[in-house]
This record gives C-alpha cells, structure tokens and sequence, in this order.
C-alpha cells in the first residue's frame, strides 16, 4: 500500500506529495548497484576532493532512494543479450539508412509516407525503450503511444511495419525480461 510523504517546497505553504511503495524494498543488491551508479556519476562531475565527497555521499544517498521512489526496481537487464542484439541493430540501421538514400535520390523519388497505429505487446519502459529503437531506424518514426498502440510515422506504407514491430518487440523483450516481468517471476533491478 502506498503512503504519502511530503516534501516541503521552499514555497511557503506549499507541499509535495511523493507516494512511496513501502509494501516492497528493494533488495541490497538492487539499493547498492544504483547507489554505485550515483555515487560514480557525482563523482565523475564534481571530483574526489573532500568538500565534493562530503556533499556527493547524502546527495547520492538521496537520489538512489528518489530513483527507488519514482521507478521501482523490476527484473534486471540482459546485458549479454543486448550486446549479442547489438549488430542486429547496426544492420538494420545500415540498411535502412541505404534505402532511405535510395529512395531519396531516386528520379521519381518512390516515398509513399503514411502513418501506423501499431499494438506493442510490451508496456511502461519497454515500450519507450521500442519507440526509441524504432524512431532511430531510418524510415521510421514513433510520434506517440495511445494504449497499448504506437503512432508510427513510415516513409512507405507498403511495408509490413506491423512484423518488423513485433520482431522489435520480441528482441526487447528477451532484452529486458519482460516474459519474466509478466509473468510475476522478477524482483531484481531495473
């Protein structure tokens, strides 16, 4: 159950609610992978001289429990799968980029764009994460979501966006876990 704690606002009178899930810590391994990761980014902009590190340990402290607060820990990411989708992907934009040129230095210039409402199995930050891969293909460009659908702009109606989404899609998935997030079975970091 979620419980509301208020951060005052330097504005007098004026309060922010934050709704914590307290019915679900995190665990360690999850608090300290992302405090790490705060902890190296403070460090990397502000230095390791002592003044920065006296600031640096409670603000990152701060913003691993904020990170936690505002995006719950989920199964954890496939780092191997992602580098073994990585040529895929470079392919595909090689290629997609070749057809755009093609297409664009073309006589009769053959572009017949149009627009696609695509249904992405995939919810919350993995549909981002498939509208982000999406729109850096050339040819396409993900404007939107409604639903479960994304609003995808194509430089050519003719081809089967709705297989290539779903080929996107399933590699995500596999990705980032996602049949483990449905399923109920995850519990690592996100």
């Amino acid at each position: 159950m979620s419980q509301p704690i208020c951060l005052a606002n330097p504005a007098p009178g004026f309060i922010i609610p934050l709704m914590v899930d307290r019915s679900s810590f995190p665990l360690p391994g999850a608090v300290l992978r992302r405090l790490a990761a705060f902890a190296t980014l403070w460090l990397v902009l502000a230095g390791a001289a002592p003044d920065a590190l006296a600031f640096g340990v409670p603000v990152a402290a701060l913003a691993t429990w904020m990170s936690f607060a505002l995006l719950p820990a989920g199964p954890p990411l496939r780092l191997g799968r992602g580098l073994r989708a990585l040529p895929h992907f470079l392919w595909r934009s090689v290629v997609g980029g070749v057809d755009v040129a093609q297409r664009a230095f073309h006589p009769r210039l053959p572009l017949d764009p149009g627009w696609a409402k695509v249904r992405v199995p995939l919810g919350g930050g993995a549909r981002v994460a498939l509208g982000a891969e999406l729109s850096l293909m050339p040819g396409t460009l993900v404007a939107g979501s409604a639903g479960d659908r994304l609003l995808i702009h194509m430089l050519d109606r003719s081809q089967d966006i709705e297989g290539a989404v779903a080929l996107e899609a399933g590699r995500l998935a596999e990705i980032a876990g996602a049949a483990q997030e449905a399923s109920g079975t995850g519990g690592g970091e996100s």
